[in-house]
C-alpha cells in the first residue's frame, strides 16, 4: 500500500505571499510498518504533531497555500536532512560527525518516537531507507520549494510558517523570564531564518489572539528553518510550535474541549499573517 507524499491545500486565488506548512502531521501508517515495529499503532503516534493540519485548515481561505505530509514522522521526518542517517539504525552507514539529532534517534528515519522508545528491533537496510527519502521526503520538499519559488516570484517575497506541535512537558525546567508559560514557541534560529519585522508581525497575531508566545527556547526551529530561511534574499520561515494540551488529550491522541476555541483563534491568526503578506507587497509595489 503506497501513500501520497504530500496533501497540498491551495486557495481558490493566491494573493499573499505566506505558505503555510505541517510536515509532521501525517497518520497514514502502513500495515508493514506497524507490523516490522516493536510498538503497537497507539504508541507509534506518540511523535505526531497531531491535528496540527487541522488547526491551520483556514490557510486557502485566506489566499495561502497549505502544504501537509502524507506519512507520519516516525516513518520519515520531513522536517530533517536527507543526509541525516543514523547509523545505528540503518545497515552501511558510517557514523560521521557528531549531530545531536541523529544521536538522539531522530534522523530523517527515526529509530525512537517521543521517549526514546525504539521503533524497529534492529536495523533497517540503506536500501529501504533511501527508498523512503525517495518515494516522500523529495517530493514534500520539492513542492515546498517550488511554492516559496512562486511567493518570490509572484510577491517579491516569501513567507513560510512551520507549523508543529509539542508536548506539554517540552517546556518543564525552561525558564522565560518575565512572563507566565507560553502557549506558543517561535523558532526564527535567533534572527538567521526570518526577518525580525515578519517575526514581529507573527507573534503579534498570536499575542492578539490571546495566546502567550515565547522565542527560540527550547525550540528555535529545525532543518527546513535552517535550509529555506533566507531572509537577505526575502525568504523568510517561522516556526510554530503549539503546547498539545491547549487542544488535545496527549495521551489518548485525540482532540480535548479546547479545540474548536483554539481552532477559531488560530483561524484569526492566519488571517492576520496572510493579510500581512497581501499588505507588505503592496507597499513594495507603491514604492516601484
Amino acid at each position: 500500500m503506497t501513500y501520497p507524499a504530500y496533501h497540498l491545500l491551495m486557495p481558490k486565488a493566491r494573493d499573499t505571499s505566506v505558505v503555510f506548512a505541517s510536515p509532521h502531521s501525517g497518520r497514514a501508517y502502513a500495515p508493514a510498518f506497524v507490523r516490522a515495529s516493536v510498538l503497537d499503532g497507539h504508541s507509534l503516534r506518540s511523535s505526531e504533531d497531531a491535528f496540527v493540519d487541522q488547526l491551520f485548515s483556514d490557510a486557502p481561505r485566506h489566499g495561502a497555500p497549505l502544504l501537509l505530509a502524507g506519512v507520519p514522522r516516525a516513518y520519515v521526518d520531513l522536517n530533517r536532512s536527507a543526509t541525516e542517517l543514523d547509523p545505528a539504525l540503518i545497515d552501511g552507514v558510517r557514523k560521521l560527525a557528531h549531530n545531536p539529532r541523529i544521536a538522539a534517534g531522530l534522523g530523517v528515519v527515526p529509530r525512537v518516537v517521543a521517549g526514546g522508545r525504539a521503533i524497529y528491533r534492529g536495523k533497517i537496510p540503506l536500501a529501504v531507507a533511501e527508498a523512503r527519502i525517495a518515494a516522500y521526503w523529495a517530493p514534500y520538499h520539492a513542492q515546498l520549494r517550488q511554492l516559496l519559488d512562486q511567493s518570490l516570484a509572484q510577491f517579491g517575497q516569501a513567507i513560510l510558517i512551520d507549523c508543529h506541535s509539542m508536548p506539554r512537558e517540552a517546556l518543564d525546567g525552561i525558564s522565560h523570564v518575565g512572563m507566565k508559560r507560553p502557549d506558543v514557541v517561535l523558532g526564527d534560529r535567533f534572527g538567521a531564518s526570518a526577518g525580525a519585522e515578519v517575526v514581529d508581525i507573527v507573534e503579534s497575531a498570536l499575542v492578539s489572539a490571546g495566546l502567550r508566545v515565547a522565542r527560540n527556547a527550547p525550540f528555535a526551529g529545525a532543518y527546513i528553518a535552517q535550509a529555506y530561511g533566507r531572509p537577505a534574499r526575502g525568504q523568510h520561515v517561522v516556526q510554530i510550535e503549539i503546547d498539545r494540551s491547549l487542544y488535545m488529550d496527549e495521551a489518548a491522541i485525540r482532540p480535548n474541549a479546547g479545540f474548536a476555541q483554539l481552532q477559531s483563534v488560530l483561524a484569526k491568526v492566519v488571517a492576520e499573517i496572510a493579510a500581512y503578506g497581501r499588505a507588505r507587497h503592496g507597499r513594495q509595489l507603491a514604492a516601484e
